[in-house]
């Protein structure tokens, strides 16, 4: 027999108000107790209904979160920790993979105002901001995470990307380099813009610069990363460093380096950003600039939380910083 609120109310030994205000975040709880109404609830298979819960205008304990792809590792370990600490607050989140394509954003963004979802969280680029202000003048929590949505008052968690973009190019500097090349992403992404002027600026400072025809811009695929390391690598001047704006154009990198026989990194110094588990695992491992994946996925979730309890909470933009993690990739 499907098990009921009274069951819950019985077992926890409260009553069904006390329940209630559980489920939807309200009255004198402590947090401890909480959990035990929830984790109650969990064993005893209860599932308050959401659509009543979205038609009376209480909270559905759910949370979207967009990002470009899932198999990205990045993304993969930033949605492990919104979906990790979601769920220790109590929250179902709702992934959903947007390949950076504008219709499927916006197919995203009306499925979750469907489901009611108590805030979404945004990990993709967006340029088309009408949905975004929809949901805003709906009073929906919305968090951006590694991105920026300067045309918007939104919370935002993201990295010093421009400080990244520095340690990647006085690293190289101290291992004496003078040539220097960069794969990134697009431009319209403003983490990629930064760590491209961060570390051009690093570059100049020391008396060296970073031509145009020294920046390849890739698909964001290992696929096409591998192929414009090539055109750097068999061009008239070859870089003897090279940093990439993720891991992912890194392992491109390294397979173009290797099937060149380029060896790294006596020939060729890589660095790269993330600091994915990508970047342990290759041969040899890359130096990375590190982001806290873990803090990041846990402080978009709070922030959503804290405009939940309370909607006039003035909205943040909080910048952590990376590490630059040294590894074989770089050192010779």
């Amino acid at each position: 027999m499907k098990a009921t609120i009274y069951d819950v109310a019985r077992e926890a030994g409260v009553s069904i108000a006390t329940v209630s205000n559980a489920i939807n975040g309200k009255g004198k709880i402590s947090h401890k107790r909480r959990q035990e109404i929830l984790h109650i609830m969990e064993r005893l298979d209860y599932h308050p209904s959401v659509i009543a819960s979205a038609l009376t205008g209480k909270r559905t304990y759910t949370i979207g979160l967009l990002i470009p792809d899932i198999s990205n590792p990045f993304f993969a370990e930033i949605a492990r920790a919104v979906e990790d600490y979601g769920h220790e607050m109590g929250y179902s989140v709702i992934i959903c993979s947007t390949d950076n394509q504008i219709e499927r954003i916006e197919r995203y963004v009306l499925l979750l105002e469907q489901k009611s979802v108590d805030g979404i969280i945004i990990g993709t680029g967006i340029e088309d901001t009408d949905s975004i202000e929809r949901l805003l003048k709906k009073k929906v929590p919305i968090a951006m995470i590694a991105r920026e949505l300067p045309s918007a008052a939104v919370n935002t968690v993201v990295v010093d990307d421009f400080a990244g973009g520095e340690m990647a190019a006085r690293h190289l500097l101290k291992q004496g380099h003078q040539t220097f090349a960069v794969l990134a992403e697009s431009y319209k992404v403003s983490s990629s813009r930064e760590r491209i002027r961060g570390f051009k600026q690093a570059l100049v400072e020391s008396k060296f610069e970073l031509a145009d025809s020294a920046i390849m811009i890739c698909d964001y695929t290992l696929e096409d990363a591998k192929q414009k390391a090539v055109m750097l690598l068999q061009s008239d001047s070859p870089p003897s460093a090279l940093f990439c704006c993720n891991d992912i154009l890194a392992v491109g990198a390294l397979q173009a380096a290797k099937e060149s026989g380029i060896r790294i990194p006596e020939q060729l110094a890589l660095v790269s950003f993330d600091n994915t588990i990508l970047s342990r695992v290759t041969d040899p491992p890359l130096t990375s600039v590190a982001q806290p994946m873990e803090h990041m996925g846990r402080r978009v979730v709070e922030m959503i939380i804290e405009e939940l309890k309370e909607p006039d909470v003035v909205r943040q933009r909080i910048v952590l910083q990376p590490e630059l993690i040294v590894r074989a990739s770089s050192v010779r």
